[in-house]
């Protein structure tokens, strides 16, 4: 049995061979995942918008009703396993991988090896390679090396595991040769003056525009090498190889790139495209407990504003992932690759739907900054984020009472904290909040759950009294 395939029109639940259970989706009414072994599933939201909301409507829907960001990730996605060999694999991939289709696809180039998820966005169009030992397969990172040089950007937690590996990986053929750098490792340490020190040993190095800036590492060292690489003579190539969970799942894809600043998270960055994303999913086997945890949050966010199978999936698998089954993590990365690339090709500079990307993240961005950088893991305050923002939706009547205890128990289960630290105060997340990138000419937005499971808003327009007594709530009163 196909430990991927969801079938059938009933919401329940059934084992697979593999030993993870799998729902069966409504397929009316719903977002529906239809299919069988070796055919597509469809990623579908239903992300409401309110008066407020900044993004246009579809004409031949209700004005209140968000369409068009909900294209299906995939036509045949895994339609067969092909049977190449690891050696065939990135040559057969590639080649039945278009070079720009119309939304997201998902390509398997050979049982338990290797999956493709494209972002087609145009000439910046990219993959992203989810597998195991990618970080040896030389071929793949070389053919998005243009030039002849790479300055490898990693953290001094990173480098002793995996930067040997990867730099043998790109000079193996002797067309390359490379450079590293190698940040403190910590949120903490996001910031202009130590993003300064790429600049400088780029330029000690001589390097040039035809330069390559490869990630190796978590979000912050992908976030803070793209920025570099967006910044360095006005630009050059970017590579990411994310090696946990967060990056995996959400930053590496999608083109967010930045720093901290003192008073607000990522304030400072760009939006700069990698040239692919190789995802090594035995990089993880290194993860600590506490940082698998705070990337599954993510995982759990795509569940709750588009992906309802993914989690009811989440919901009876989530042990498995907590115990690194290979089999759940790869398809937890791949499922959530798939909605991360839908959403950026839809909305690629965060213009309309790619903010409901951003639920729990006003309130978590402010637990981040409140506490100082590096004090909570970012996964940890989305988690805590989350529960706060499905908290207001439930108090001002926009989701019922299941679906705030479903989303409180979740992150729950992953070991995630569901509050934020006693010692903050409503007035400190007030203050906190009003330095958010999704404020609007002075006007606080959020992105709130409507409606049933899977549903979003992006909106302005909401009593902001229930919103002071979800903070109070949290904050114990004060």
């Amino acid at each position: 049995m196909n430990p991927y395939s969801f079938r059938g029109s009933v919401p329940t639940s059934r084992t697979s061979s593999t030993g993870l259970r799998q729902p069966r989706v409504a397929t009316a009414g719903s977002h529906h995942h239809s299919g069988h072994a070796g055919e597509a599933h469809a990623v579908q939201s239903s992300c409401s918008s309110s008066a407020s909301t900044a993004y246009a409507s579809s004409p031949s829907r209700p004005a209140n009703i968000f369409s068009g960001v909900n294209r299906r990730a995939v036509e045949k996605l895994r339609q067969t396993r092909m049977a190449s060999t690891p050696s065939q694999l990135s040559a057969s991939a590639t080649a039945d991988a278009p070079t720009a289709p119309s939304a997201p696809v998902s390509h398997v180039a050979a049982p338990g090896t290797m999956k493709i998820v494209q972002v087609p966005l145009g000439d910046r169009s990219y993959p992203i390679y989810i597998g195991t030992g990618l970080l040896d397969k030389g071929e793949l990172l070389q053919q998005h090396v243009p030039g002849k040089k790479v300055l490898i950007v990693t953290n001094e937690t990173v480098a002793p595991l995996y930067l040997e590996r990867c730099t043998a990986a790109l000079t193996s053929g002797g067309r390359i040769s490379v450079e590293s750098v190698i940040l403190p490792d910590g949120e903490e340490f996001k910031t202009m003056e130590v993003l300064g020190s790429v600049f400088t040993k780029a330029l000690e190095c001589r390097l040039d525009r035809g330069v390559t800036f490869l990630a190796l590492g978590g979000g912050v060292i992908g976030d803070m090498t793209g920025f570099a690489a967006a910044c360095y003579q006005r630009g050059v190539h970017f590579v990411q190889v994310p090696t946990t969970v967060m990056a995996q799942v959400d930053s590496s894809v999608g083109g967010k790139t930045g720093v901290n600043h003192p008073l607000g998270k990522n304030m400072i960055g760009a939006f700069y495209q990698p040239r692919c994303v190789l995802i090594d999913v035995d990089t993880l086997s290194s993860l600590p407990n506490r940082e698998l945890a705070s990337g599954l949050s993510e995982v759990i966010k795509y569940g709750l504003i588009r992906d309802t199978a993914l989690f009811v999936w989440l919901e009876e698998n989530l042990d498995l992932l907590l115990a690194r089954d290979p089999v759940a993590t790869a398809y937890a990365i791949e499922r959530s690759c798939i909605n991360k690339a839908e959403v950026v090709v839809q909305d690629e500079r965060e213009g309309g739907v790619r903010a409901t990307l951003n639920l729990g993240h006003t309130f978590g961005h402010a637990i981040e900054t409140g506490t100082g950088y590096g004090a909570w893991l970012h996964g940890e305050a989305v988690s805590a984020g989350t529960v706060m923002a499905a908290d207001l939706s439930y108090r001002l009547g926009w989701i019922d009472r299941s679906l705030l205890d479903r989303t409180r128990t979740l992150m729950q289960r992953a070991g995630l904290p569901i509050g934020p630290p006693e010692a903050m105060t409503a007035a400190q997340f007030l203050g906190l909040m009003a330095v958010d990138k999704k404020v609007l000419e002075g006007q606080l937005r959020l992105v709130l759950l409507k409606g049933p499971l899977g549903g979003c808003v992006v909106t302005g327009d909401f009593d902001h009294a229930k919103l002071q007594e979800t903070l109070l709530h949290f904050c114990g009163g004060k």
